[in-house]
This record gives C-alpha cells, structure tokens and sequence, in this order.
C-alpha cells in the first residue's frame, strides 16, 4: 500500500536538521529495525528525506527485535549501530542489558507531543507507532458456517472452531497476549497468572498449530485456520489484498504492541541518531507508518485521511489500552514458557 502523500519521501523532515554542512556529509547512521514492510517505508518514504536534510547516509539492518537486541549485545563493547527499533517487551530487556540510552528531550524536542502509552520510563527509547493485539477471523467463513462474530476470547473456544484456529506460540508477542488477556478475564494479571493458562488451555483444545512466526497469513489464505490471536495492522494488512478478514478489540481489552525507537548506549553518532528518532515523531513520519503499516500515530495531532483511521489504532482505542508491567514479565517469561510448553502445547 503506497502513503497517502505521494511526495512524502521528498518533503519529510527537510526542516529537521537545516542545511547540510560539510562535516556531517560523510556520516553514515546505522539503524537495526524490522523487515517487511517496515523496511519498505523506512527506505521509501523516510530514509531519503532524512539523508536530503542531513548530508548523510543511513544504512538499514533488517531483522526481528530479537535479532536485533543479539546484535547489541554482540557489539556492546563498541557499538557499530546507531538506532534500534524494537518492541517494547523485548526493548525493555535491552534497557536493563545497558545497551540502550536516555533520549535528550532537547534534541528530541517531539517527545512533549507523545501520547502517554507511547512515553517509556526515563525516556530512554520512545514508542513511534501503535499496534494491538486481539482477535482475528475470516468473515465469510463465520458468515456461511453460521457462527457469530467473536467479540471475546472465550469465543474461540466455540466447537465449529475445532481445527480450525491458529494459535500463537507463547514464544512470540501475541502467544503472550493471549496469555495475559486470560489472565485478566479470569481474574488474574501479570501478577497472578495462573487464570491465563486455565483459560488459553480451553481455546487451545481447538488449535491446529500453534505458530511461532507471529505472520499466520499463509494459514489463513491456504483455509487452514480461520481466527487467531493477532495484531490489528497484520490483519489490515492481509485484509488490503481482498481477503475476507477483520480484527475484533476483545471486550476484556486489547493489549498495546509498541515500536519503539531507541538510540544504542555510546552510539557512534549519537547526535544524528537523536535527530532521526525526533524526525520519526514528526506528524509527516506518523502518517507515512499508518499508510504502509496500519501502525496508528504516536504523537498528538497527527490527521490521516478518513479511511486510512478507521484501519489503525486511534487515540481513542490507544488510551484503552493498558500498560504492561515488562519487568515483571520478562522476569517470569522463561518460567511461563516451560510451564505453556508442559500445560498447552502437549496437552
């Protein structure tokens, strides 16, 4: 899907670092971030409009959050990479890791205008974009076999589910999110998790895989499976293309899935790497994110075309959303993952 501004890639952030200088012409900023169509709008839409305002190049290391914080890790000692754009649950495991920086809030003077989800403790990193996690279903499918819209999680375990439903692994994002939102309707948290498992067991009892790719498309368009846990703009997405699909805010809450950007601890061009980060909170770069990735804005005051809102996460779903404790969860995650691995998987 192209962004709405035709010209975008020209026009955006040609005001963020004034007139190239000599001395900044030869720097190169080196961004560790996703593939697929992340990449192609970073190197579509952003990345030529920063190096026109800059006078400098820039370098895109495609991979997942986890590649990407090994590569940190790898590199501590000297780092190699400027800015990183991670999720916030694994970026919270690269704050405590050191590898990560506090943004300087007078270089990266957009970060007064970032919605409250989006701010991270000690503005070191910053949500950009805006995802959530909830439920995805095949409408024809629902519509010829009968079977009413799902508007919680417990509606999956629906008998006309059986073999049919796609369930994430707790190794990715959204296996997690299924875990916590049982949790929460069972009564429990992140605190008290034990409701989480009781409750996914049951929607388990109709899953014909459980992915551990977070990208279930192929299942979904080979007729394998017909709903899943999944995020709002991979559903928009794959709904894009004609294919008969729609993304459910579960009534016991949708769970936030945050990008963050982040400038690396000792970057070699740090003060770059803060322009860029500033550069991304620019309403322009908002609005390039919603058009290629159905990501809703991270910023106050971003307008996207009618259409296009309706698709993302808007500020009315964002402030419904919760914060995670990712401490907390990080902390217990390897204990949870055995414990789905016993109690789930090979159940």
């Amino acid at each position: 899907m192209k962004p709405a501004t035709p010209a975008l890639g020209l026009l955006l952030a040609l005001t963020a670092c004034g007139a190239p200088t000599p001395s900044a012409a030869p720097n190169t900023l080196v961004i560790a971030g996703y593939g697929g169509s992340y990449e192609e709008a970073f190197k579509k839409s952003v990345i030529p409009g920063f190096e026109k305002s800059c006078g400098c190049k820039v370098t895109y290391i495609s991979g997942s959050s986890t590649d990407t914080v090994a590569k940190l890790k790898a590199q501590q000692a000297a780092p190699q990479i400027d800015v990183a754009l991670i999720d916030d649950g694994v970026q919270n495991q690269a704050v405590e890791a050191g590898l990560l920086a506090a943004l300087d809030p007078k270089k990266v003077t957009n970060l007064a205008n970032v919605i409250d989800i989006a701010r991270l403790p000690g503005d070191v990193g910053v949500g950009f974009s805006l995802n959530a996690t909830g439920i995805a279903y095949n409408t024809d499918y629902y519509a010829k076999n009968g079977l009413p819209a799902p508007k919680r999680l417990a509606d999956l375990e629906n008998a006309g589910l059986k073999g049919k439903l796609v369930m994430p692994s707790i190794t990715q994002t959204y296996g997690l999110g299924a875990l916590l939102m049982a949790a929460k309707v069972g009564g429990g948290s992140e605190q008290d998790i034990d409701p989480g498992f009781a409750g996914v067991k049951k929607v388990a009892a109709n899953a014909v895989t459980f992915d551990t790719t977070a990208d279930v498309s192929n299942y979904f368009l080979q007729g394998q499976a017909v709903a899943t846990v999944w995020g709002n703009s991979r559903v928009q997405t794959l709904a894009a293309k004609g294919f008969p699909i729609a993304f459910v805010y579960p009534e016991e809450g949708a769970l936030p899935l945050i990008a963050t950007v982040n400038v690396v601890n000792k970057a070699p061009h740090a003060d770059l790497a803060h322009t860029f980060v500033n550069t991304l909170l620019e309403p322009e770069a908002q609005q390039t994110m919603a058009a290629f990735n159905f990501n809703g804005p991270a910023v106050n005051g971003v307008t996207l075309d009618p259409e296009l809102a309706k698709k993302v996460v808007g500020q009315d779903q964002a402030a419904d959303l919760r914060k995670l404790d990712w401490p907390l969860i990080n902390k217990n995650r390897a204990a949870w993952t055995d414990r789905w691995n016993k109690e789930i998987e090979t159940s």
